[in-house]
């Protein structure tokens, strides 16, 4: 036993190592979307027995408005939490200069971190709070009048994103300042040989060097626009009348509150379609990334 592991053991210790984690993926992931999709072909409370009505669930949807203000809402997360990775990048290159206070500038960046997304949901309420809020101390300083964002129809979904944008963009920075800890001093030297300096330096040697550590914060930034749920719950609650409410909140409201699993598990399915699309995505340029690189 022992020879046939040592003559086998190139192949049996990754398979080894990495069976857990398929066992888990096809357990609690594969499995649980697939009695998803079995759920969302039935009409079910939860308690009684499961009525069987095909794809009416999924024609119910189709004609359901607030499903098209859900898939909007997750469409405004998703495009404004592009912004994130950039933003992380120019917070991480500005940090990891060795300049006095630096260190203590960092460690703020690090505190959104710390904090859960309710925490960061409800100290983003009081900074909207338009009668003592920092956002009604703002405008009182010009003279005007703070607008309540989050009773507005109009810009709720922006004043949500923002607050949840916080704790992403810090995501990002922590990314990036371990990518730009592992950058290779001599390509940097010769740049500088060749006269490399600030923007040329950056674009030409230092961001090519960063390019897995992007896949990572795009990656991570859109599942986390996607299953945007937290600050939602705890900010409005959907509100107001359901104008910020995304797709992974109306599945709970429909399957907790409004006891129809079968319908919720339809928007549970469809949000599961549109982050595997998104995945096999980002693995195929993966693949065909580290083709190009080998």
């Amino acid at each position: 036993m022992l020879m046939l592991w040592c003559r086998q053991r190139w192949w049996l210790t990754p398979t080894l190592l990495i069976a857990p984690a398929i066992g888990l993926f096809f357990t609690v992931i594969l499995l649980s979307a697939i009695r998803s999709l079995w759920i969302s072909l039935h009409d079910w409370d939860g308690f009684g027995p499961m009525v069987w009505i095909g794809f009416g669930n999924y024609v119910e949807l189709y004609n359901d408005p607030q499903f098209y203000v859900s898939l909007k809402n997750n469409l405004i997360w998703l495009v404004m939490f592009m912004a994130a990775p950039p933003l992380g990048l120019a917070i991480a290159l500005l940090v990891n200069q060795k300049i006095r206070g630096m260190r203590f500038l960092k460690s703020l960046f690090f505190i959104p971190l710390v904090l859960a997304s309710v925490t960061v949901g409800v100290v983003f309420t009081w900074v909207y709070t338009p009668e003592f809020g920092l956002l009604a101390l703002i405008f009182r300083a010009f003279g005007a009048t703070a607008p309540a964002v989050l009773s507005d129809e109009h810009f709720v979904t922006f004043a949500i994103v923002i607050a949840a944008l916080w704790p992403q963009v810090t995501f990002c920075m922590v990314l990036y300042l371990a990518g730009l800890n592992n950058l290779s001093e001599e390509l940097i030297g010769a740049g500088r040989v060749d006269g490399a300096r600030g923007w040329n330096m950056l674009w030409h040697i230092v961001l090519p060097q960063l390019t897995q550590v992007t896949f990572i914060a795009i990656a991570v930034t859109v599942v986390g626009a996607l299953r945007s749920f937290d600050m939602v719950s705890v900010m409005t609650n959907g509100g107001p009348f359901g104008s910020s409410s995304v797709l992974a909140y109306q599945m709970f409201e429909q399957s907790i509150f409004s006891y129809r699993f079968g319908y919720g598990a339809a928007i549970a399915s469809v949000l599961f379609a549109i982050m595997a699309v998104f995945i096999v995505w980002y693995l195929s340029r993966i693949i065909h990334t580290e083709e190009r690189g080998g």
